[in-house]
C-alpha cells in the first residue's frame, strides 16, 4: 500500500513539467510549434497589438518556415558569419531568393551543337579555335524562375562560325545572363539573337568584351528584350577594334517597361564597323539609356539610330563622347526622341574632334540639350523641334495612358456602391519568399557600406542580378524620406509590428486585398466603408522589395484617406473579392511624370489619387 501511494505522488513541480512537456508535444504536431518563427510571431503580436483582433493570417503566412532547431542552427552560423557555408540549404529551408551556383562548365565538344531546352550552364572556354560550322540554341532557359547562364570565352578566334539564339530566356523571372569575352578575335562568321529574353521580369543582361578585335563578324539582334519589365541591359566593350563588324539591333527594347541600357565603349576604334538601331526603345515607358565613348575613334564606319525612343514616355537618354575623334565616319539619327510626355535627352561630346565623314539628326525631339559637339556648319539637322509643344502635347495624354494600366490610379469620388471601374492586375509578381526570423536577420549586414558582406553571404558575383536586387533595395531603404513621409524597411514580422505601432500606437489593424479575383477587368463597387469614419487618417503602407529574403518598405505619409470596399462581377453582381483602397489627398511633392497624372489627366497638388492594395502589400490603420 505504501508503494502504491508512492507511485501516485505528483508534486506541483512535476506536474507542471507533465503539462508542459505534453503541450510541446501537443504543439510540435500541430501547425504551431511555441519555439517556431510562426509560433514566436504569434506570441509578440499578442503581446505588443493592444486590441481583440486576431493576430493576422497574412503575417503569419510570411513568416519564416524554419523550425525551431533549423532557426537556432542559422543563427549560430550568421553570428559566426559562416552562413554562406550552408548557402543552398539555408535558402531551400527558409524560401529565400538565392541563385543557383552555375553547373559544371562545358568546355569543350567535338561537333556541332544544338542545344534545345537546356538552361543553368557554364560556358568557359567553349568553341575556342573553332573553324566553321554552327552551335544553335533552342528554347534555352525558357520560361524559368531565377535562371542563370554564363558564356566566358565563348567562340574566341574562330573562324567562319555561326552561333544561333532562338528564343533565348523568353518569359523569365529575374534572369541573369552574362557573355564575357564573346567571339573576341574571331574572323567572320555570325552571331544571331531572336526573341531574346522576351517578356521577361527584371532582367539582368550583360554583353562586356564582346566580339573585341574580331574581323567581319556580324552581329544580330531580333526582339531583343522587348516587353521586358524593369531590369538593366549592359554592352561594355563591345565590337572594340574590330574590322568591318556590321551589328544589327532590330527591335531592341519595345515596348518595355522601365528598362534601362548601358552602351560603354561601343564599337571603339572600330575600322568600317556598320552598326544599325532600327525601332530602338520604341514605346517604352520610362526608360533609361546611357551611351557612353560610343564609336569613338572610328575609321569609315556608319552609325545609324532610325526610330529612337519614337513615343517613349517620359525617361531619361544620354549621350556622352558619341563618334569622337573619328575619322570619315557617318553618323545619322532619324526620328530620334520625339516623345510623348516629355523626357531627357543630353548629347555630351557628340562628333567632337571627328575628320570628315557627317553628323546628322532628323525629325528630332523636343526637351534635348547639346554641348560640346562638333561645329554646326559641319552637323546638319532636319526637322528639329527642340520647342515642339503642339500636336505632340495634345496627343501625350492618350498615348501615355498605355503605360498605366486602366484602374491602377483613380479618383476618390469613384469609390461609391454602383461604380463600374476597371481593376488593374494586382497579382505579385515577385518571387515567393519569407521573412527570416528576427533571430537571423538582425545578425545580417544590412548598409551599403556592408555590401561585399552581403555579395559574400548570398554568393553574388560582380555586376550580378544578385549584386543589383542587394544594391537597389539598399539604397532605396537608405534614401532620404521625402516631405511629410515616415519609412523604415523591415526585414522580420516582428519589425514590422514594431514600426507600425511606433507611427500608429498599439490598437491597430492590418488591412489588405482579399484575393487577385477581378483583376484586369470590369468590377462594380459594392458596400463602402471609410475607415475612421471616413476621415483623414494615418495608415502605415508596406510593399515588397526585391531582396533575397523577404523585406517590405514601409511608410506612413500625410493626408491619406482608407477604404474598404466590397468587389462585384458586373455581370451576376455576385461579391468575389473585397479591395482596400488608400487615397493621396496631398500630391503636391510627387513628380509631374508621375504614371497617376498621365491616366487622370492632372498634375502635382491639383488633383487627390486613389490606388488599390496590391496582393501582398498591405496598410495598418488604428482599429475602428
Amino acid at each position: 500500500m505504501p508503494q502504491h501511494r508512492e507511485l501516485c505522488l505528483v508534486t506541483p513541480l512535476s506536474l507542471f513539467f507533465i503539462l508542459f512537456s505534453l503541450n510541446v508535444a501537443t504543439a510540435i504536431a500541430g501547425d504551431q510549434n511555441p519555439f517556431s518563427p510562426k509560433g514566436y510571431l504569434t506570441r509578440y503580436w499578442n503581446k505588443e497589438v493592444r486590441n481583440d483582433a486576431v493576430g493576422p493570417t497574412f503575417l503569419l503566412s510570411k513568416a519564416s518556415p524554419l523550425s525551431a532547431v533549423q532557426s537556432a542552427s542559422f543563427a549560430k552560423l550568421a553570428s559566426e558569419n559562416a552562413l554562406q557555408t550552408k548557402l543552398p540549404e539555408f535558402c531551400s529551408a527558409a524560401k529565400l531568393l538565392c541563385f543557383p551556383d552555375l553547373g559544371e562548365s562545358l568546355e569543350k565538344h567535338v561537333k556541332d551543337a544544338s542545344f534545345t531546352g537546356y538552361s543553368g550552364r557554364n560556358f568557359t572556354n567553349y568553341g575556342t579555335d573553332r573553324l566553321a560550322g554552327a552551335d544553335s540554341f533552342k528554347n534555352y532557359s525558357l520560361g524559368e524562375n531565377l535562371p542563370v547562364d554564363s558564356f566566358r570565352r565563348y567562340s574566341r578566334d574562330s573562324v567562319n562560325h555561326k552561333d544561333k539564339f532562338n528564343n533565348y530566356a523568353a518569359d523569365g523571372n529575374v534572369i541573369d545572363q552574362s557573355f564575357n569575352s564573346y567571339a573576341a578575335g574571331a574572323t567572320s562568321g555570325t552571331g544571331d539573337f531572336k526573341r531574346y529574353a522576351d517578356s521577361t521580369n527584371v532582367p539582368n543582361l550583360r554583353f562586356t568584351s564582346y566580339s573585341d578585335d574580331s574581323n567581319g563578324r556580324a552581329q544580330s539582334f531580333t526582339a531583343y528584350s522587348e516587353n521586358a519589365n524593369a531590369g538593366q541591359q549592359s554592352f561594355t566593350s563591345y565590337a572594340k577594334h574590330g574590322n568591318g563588324a556590321p551589328n544589327e539591333f532590330t527591335g531592341y527594347g519595345t515596348s518595355s517597361n522601365v528598362a534601362a541600357s548601358d552602351f560603354t565603349g561601343y564599337s571603339e576604334s572600330g575600322n568600317g564597323i556598320n552598326d544599325t538601331f532600327t525601332n530602338y526603345g520604341n514605346d517604352e515607358n520610362n526608360p533609361t539609356e546611357r551611351f557612353k565613348s560610343y564609336g569613338d575613334g572610328g575609321n569609315a564606319g556608319s552609325e545609324k539610330f532610325s526610330n529612337y525612343r519614337d513615343k517613349a514616355n517620359v525617361g531619361e537618354s544620354s549621350f556622352q563622347s558619341y563618334g569622337k575623334n573619328s575619322n570619315s565616319d557617318k553618323v545619322s539619327f532619324v526620328n530620334y526622341g520625339k516623345s510623348f510626355n516629355n523626357g531627357s535627352e543630353s548629347f555630351t561630346g557628340y562628333g567632337k574632334g571627328s575628320q570628315g565623314g557627317s553628323v546628322g539628326f532628323k525629325i528630332y525631339g523636343f526637351n534635348n540639350t547639346f554641348k560640346d559637339y562638333k561645329d554646326k556648319k559641319s552637323a546638319k539637322f532636319t526637322e528639329y523641334v527642340a520647342d515642339e509643344k503642339t500636336s505632340l502635347a495634345s496627343a501625350s495624354g492618350s498615348l501615355a495612358k498605355r503605360w498605366v494600366e486602366p484602374g491602377k490610379f483613380f479618383r476618390e469620388s469613384m469609390l461609391k456602391k454602383g461604380t463600374v471601374m476597371p481593376f488593374p492586375d494586382i497579382k505579385d509578381k515577385m518571387p515567393e519568399r519569407s521573412f527570416l526570423p528576427r533571430t537571423i536577420s538582425s545578425k545580417l549586414p544590412f548598409a551599403t557600406a556592408k555590401l561585399s558582406e552581403l555579395k559574400r553571404i548570398f554568393h553574388a558575383e560582380d555586376n550580378s542580378t544578385m549584386e543589383k536586387i542587394i544594391t537597389d533595395a539598399l539604397q532605396e531603404c537608405e534614401r532620404a524620406p521625402s516631405k511629410g513621409e515616415t519609412k523604415r524597411c523591415v526585414a522580420s514580422a516582428e519589425d514590422m509590428i514594431d514600426f507600425a505601432t511606433s507611427v500608429l500606437g498599439r490598437n491597430v489593424v492590418v488591412r489588405t486585398t482579399d484575393n487577385v479575383s477581378g483583376a484586369k477587368g470590369d468590377i462594380v463597387v459594392g458596400s463602402v466603408k471609410g475607415i475612421n469614419g471616413g476621415k483623414v487618417t494615418q495608415s502605415v503602407s508596406c510593399h515588397q522589395s526585391l531582396f533575397p529574403y523577404l523585406l517590405y518598405y514601409c511608410h506612413s505619409v500625410p493626408k491619406v484617406r482608407v477604404y474598404e470596399a466590397d468587389l462585384l462581377d458586373p455581370t451576376s453582381k455576385a461579391k468575389i473579392n473585397h479591395g482596400v483602397a488608400i487615397c493621396h489627398l496631398d500630391t503636391s511633392a510627387w513628380s509631374p511624370t508621375h504614371g497617376s497624372f498621365a491616366a487622370l489627366g492632372s498634375g502635382p497638388g491639383r488633383i487627390e489619387v486613389c490606388h488599390w492594395i496590391f496582393q501582398n502589400d498591405l496598410t495598418w490603420t488604428i482599429a475602428d
